[in-house]
């Protein structure tokens, strides 16, 4: 049994542990918020313009697009977006484990696979896999670096464009609620594909273009895949910060816990002492009467 001395510097050392994952608790809700209100404020905005993106391929626009068009899959590019830090509960394990998985998948059906890889636990998996890895970015946990967004932006569609990937694919975590986030992967390229978005199939809207509806549709089509891009990168930033704070509340829970354990601990050792010195002062007082 520990001394109280040892189990009050234990109590002490949980306290201040404590401390610390009840401020991290509280600065990862701070920042969940505001991340989960930039990534809820660009959804109505990302509908909308998949609606319109949706009418102009219903009218033959999208047969010959460079960006749209399928072809068979030789080399495939996969966004991998993680977090910088760590102490995320499963938050990076999640993610890492399907881009583990789709590498598998490639290799199988004899696929190359190219990385860009955003977060340091994203980078330090894929240089350690010694994966083509053809760009890394880090420091993009505020989700609002829109220079380096838009670099991936123009590296994805280049790579498309040239025929050096027949396919771009981003492993994100999708972000419901401050309880419930989902690795999920969108197809970012070809184009066209817009998952996940409810259609206002209703809407008959009359829309005039300026200067032609071709040159329209060429200018939003990269603006989608921009949207679609930073919409996966808010929702990344949302889920890390949420799955944060609960790490942080689940660790703060249990040292509260092991604080009042020994606490407990320490009182009974400490009656346990008392009732010993009583003992041996009472042992004294009838051993002088005798």
């Amino acid at each position: 049994m520990a001394s109280v001395a040892q189990l009050k510097s234990h109590i002490h050392s949980v306290n201040s542990t404590k401390q610390i994952t009840s401020a991290m608790q509280l600065v990862s809700a701070s920042k969940m918020r505001r991340a989960a209100e930039r990534s809820l404020s660009m959804q109505p905005y990302h509908k909308y313009i998949s609606n319109l993106l949706n009418h102009l391929m219903g009218q033959g626009l999208a047969e010959h697009h460079p960006l749209i068009v399928e072809r068979k899959i030789k080399t495939r590019l996969l966004i991998v977006i993680t977090s910088d830090t760590g102490l995320a509960g499963v938050y990076n394990a999640n993610v890492l484990k399907r881009y583990l998985r789709e590498l598998e998948s490639d290799r199988k059906q004899n696929i190359k696979t190219q990385t860009i890889a955003i977060g340091r636990n994203a980078i330090r998996i894929a240089t350690r896999l010694k994966e083509d890895v053809i760009g890394t970015y880090e420091g993009m946990s505020s989700g609002a670096v829109a220079t380096e967004r838009s670099a991936i932006v123009s590296t994805v569609i280049s790579k498309y464009q040239n025929k050096e990937v027949d396919a771009v694919d981003i492993i994100y975590t999708e972000y419901h609620s401050s309880l419930r986030q989902e690795v999920k992967i969108w197809n970012l390229l070809p184009a066209g594909r817009i998952p996940d978005v409810d259609f206002d199939a209703e809407a008959n809207h009359t829309y005039k273009f300026e200067p032609s509806r071709a040159e329209v549709f060429n200018v939003l089509v990269r603006r989608a895949i921009e949207i679609q891009v930073a919409q996966t990168i808010f929702d990344s930033v949302a889920s890390e910060h949420s799955t944060r704070m609960i790490a942080m509340k689940n660790a703060t829970d249990n040292a509260t816990e092991l604080s009042e354990d020994l606490t407990l601990a320490m009182n009974k050792e400490r009656q346990a002492a008392i009732t010993n010195e009583l003992s041996d002062i009472s042992n004294g007082v009838n051993a002088l009467e005798q």
